[in-house]
């Protein structure tokens, strides 16, 4: 089928909330690490991944070997909680390869196979082991779209779609939300003060980076004065590393090396290695007290993920090579956003490592800079409250010559579309 054959069958019988093909309207047939091909040959390269679901690339060669090997050997696809081998393995060489160097004893929960369903565990087990209610949240944070994490979400658009009013969750600004305004020692402040109307909070619910509302990258500082608030109100702190996690930022998880550990941190998007769905919540073994099924999903158990993720542990996580390309990368993507920024007046870099974009300061004109992007073969997506951010997640195994030619198409799409804006100002 051609691209135009297959338009109308969307239009008839998917819903309208389908969003991803109203930006990229082509039948896309075959992919490969940072390449998609649609249904009239044409090559793209991708600058989406997925929403960081595919930070190793469209259908790793190893992980596809192994997921194959595994299908031929009639091997366990649905498992529910069940031990399987792959299971099994999975769960070794996690321990072995992640937890350990890193001094984590974390518990591994498996949850059902979305972000969404990571951070409801995560949510409800505050509230179980706590015995409170409220769960603090960011400005511009988004958790999922299941009622919990919707609740804690800040989209408007997004918390409009649940068709009833959402409870439980205090906002508080992210950190720089507010100009001159110390965010930390507001919540402190608010925290402290028995008047302010806040019950104590069961969880502070953070993403170390916002990936869906603008690449907003908290500091060290306020991570680390975070827990310290966390620990002395009784509550606990759960890292959302769901889209910024497993290398997106250039560490296995985007909060080493700044000084802090998480309580519970929801994972999922790249987990499975291979965009299989896969979603889990890490636990800190002291707060694991779910009674057997208390928490559970027909899908925890999908053991090709199981396959796949073990594989990308084994095959980027086992010592520091990959962690130091994805270094490089980041660095060589810094340096050319600053050189797409110039074309922009007011324009500001956003995020870190491999989750940056560019603050374009108007929705329209980072809308216009994706779309024409989209034509010259560059699919990328925008990001941010007012959609003003444009926004690269690259696979991490992206080859070097590929990134470079796809900032190129960025580049001058952004130097016209901004020649073109300010003419029209003119």
């Amino acid at each position: 089928m051609t691209n135009g054959s297959q338009t109308d069958i969307y239009t008839r019988r998917e819903s309208n909330a389908r969003s991803y093909c109203r930006a990229f309207p082509v039948s896309f047939v075959s992919a490969r690490n940072a390449t998609l091909t649609d249904a009239d040959g044409r090559d793209y390269t991708d600058f989406l991944a997925g929403c960081s679901s595919l930070n190793y690339g469209h259908n790793d060669a190893d992980m596809k070997a192994a997921l194959m090997a595994h299908l031929e050997a009639d091997g366990i696809t649905h498992g529910l909680d069940m031990h399987t081998d792959t299971k099994e393995a999975f769960l070794d060489v996690f321990e072995r390869v992640i937890l350990k160097p890193r001094g984590m004893d974390h518990k591994f929960m498996f949850t059902g196979p979305t972000g969404t369903n990571a951070v409801e565990a995560a949510i409800k087990l505050a509230r179980k082991t706590t015995g409170r209610d409220t769960i603090v949240a960011f400005t511009n944070g988004f958790h999922g779209m299941t009622l919990g994490a919707l609740a804690a979400t800040g989209n408007a658009g997004k918390r409009a779609g649940a068709g009833t009013a959402l409870h439980g969750v205090v906002r508080m600004p992210y950190e720089g939300a507010i100009d001159g305004v110390d965010s930390l020692a507001l919540i402190r402040e608010m925290l402290d003060n028995p008047s302010s109307g806040i019950d104590a909070p069961a969880a502070f619910l953070i993403e170390p980076v916002q990936g869906e509302g603008g690449l907003n990258a908290a500091s060290g500082a306020f991570l680390r004065g975070l827990a310290k608030l966390a620990k002395a109100h009784g509550a606990l702190l759960i890292l959302d590393d769901i889209q910024a996690g497993l290398g997106r930022t250039g560490t296995f998880f985007s909060f080493e090396e700044m000084g802090v550990m998480p309580d519970l941190i929801p994972l999922a998007k790249s987990l499975s290695g291979m965009g299989l769905p896969m979603a889990g919540l890490l636990i800190r073994p002291d707060l694991d007290v779910w009674k057997p099924a208390e928490h559970n999903g027909t899908f925890r158990g999908n053991n090709h993920a199981f396959v796949t993720a073990r594989v990308a542990l084994e095959k980027f996580w086992a010592d520091d090579t990959f962690q130091r390309s994805i270094a490089e990368k980041a660095s060589y993507l810094t340096e050319r956003l600053h050189g797409v920024a110039a074309h922009v007046p007011g324009a500001a870099l956003k995020g870190r490592g491999m989750m940056q974009g560019v603050d374009v300061g108007s929705g329209d004109l980072a809308a216009a800079i994706c779309a024409e992007c989209f034509e010259r073969g560059l699919i990328i997506e925008t990001s941010g409250a007012h959609d003003e951010v444009v926004k690269i997640l690259a696979p991490l195994t992206i080859p070097q010559a590929q990134f470079a030619a796809g900032l190129d198409i960025l580049e001058s799409v952004v130097k016209s579309q901004t020649a073109t804006t300010r003419m029209a100002a003119e």
